[in-house]
């Protein structure tokens, strides 16, 4: 069962807080909890493994993470070196977790750093039994290569979409191009979403039927955040094949809920797209 927990620190700091591999700790009297769900937690894990290259290891994590539901943003197994996230659900944000791998004296470690935002309250303990719950999966010898060879490639598969209201999405993904644009195409690529909220128009993009989402800009907010976004993306759903009746029938400010799928986004225009758009039967 997936656990919300996330894993953060620099590196430098992970090491001098947690025991060496040489003393032979378990998972569990590495772990590491720093910082508090105000201003944001840290909890940082590790496990060492006889025989296990630093390719070997980001190659089985992949997979483990993967049959996990985490997102994979990033992966370098021969600089041993993996971003994940804990994946966005209706009801908690998306965290990042940064995973390194070393070797020394022929002993394979790998490091998790999960980094909660402000503001997300996470026990401990969970974070404990997640988070050494993956590194307790890694193998050495040839066991571990085996298993890094049968999940070199693996991905993440989306269990259902998030429901979650366009106004909130666009506040999310314009924060997120703020911080780093380049791994948005990653963080959402292929995930589906329920979107909800009012119609600002319906136009024709190509063959497309396109239902643009009524998206507020920040100084329009009611109640705005500390640390929100301080730009908008507006937010178009392509409708899906065979969804020209329900086309006629829309109009600005009506309410609408469309299930689709991530298809890229302009930060320089502001515009996220999506496609195979389809309404929720009410």
């Amino acid at each position: 069962m997936r656990r919300a927990l996330s894993l953060a620190g620099s590196l430098g700091l992970a090491l001098a807080l947690v025991p060496s591999a040489a003393s032979a700790a378990t998972c569990e009297e590495t772990f590491v909890k720093r910082g508090n769900g105000i201003t944001g937690l840290r909890f940082i894990a590790m496990t060492s493994v006889a025989d296990m290259p630093v390719d070997v290891a980001i190659n089985q994590m992949r997979g483990i993470v993967a049959r996990k539901g985490y997102d994979i943003i990033a992966a370098e197994p021969a600089g041993g070196a993996m971003l994940i996230e804990q994946a966005q659900t209706a009801t908690s944000r998306a965290f990042p977790i940064e995973i390194t791998a070393t070797v020394a004296n022929g002993v394979g470690t790998v490091q998790m750093e999960a980094k909660p935002k402000a503001g997300q309250f996470i026990k401990g303990d969970l974070a404990k039994a997640e988070m050494c719950s993956v590194l307790a999966q890694l193998k050495g010898g040839k066991e571990g290569r085996l298993a890094a060879k049968g999940s070199a490639n693996a991905t993440t598969v989306q269990a259902a979409p998030v429901a979650v209201s366009a106004q909130i999405l666009s506040q999310q993904i314009s924060k997120d191009i703020e911080r780093n644009q380049l791994s948005v195409g990653q963080r959402y690529a292929g995930k589906r979403f329920t979107l909800s909220g009012r119609v600002e128009r319906i136009a024709m993009d190509g063959k497309d039927y396109r239902v643009w989402f009524e998206i507020l800009q920040p100084h329009e907010l009611v109640i705005r955040l500390p640390g929100g976004s301080q730009s908008h993306v507006e937010m178009g759903c392509a409708l899906a094949a065979g969804q020209s009746v329900f086309a006629m029938q829309v109009k600005p400010k009506m309410s609408v809920k469309l299930t689709g799928t991530y298809d890229g986004h302009d930060a320089n225009r502001g515009v996220v797209w999506f496609k195979d758009c389809v309404p929720e039967k009410k």
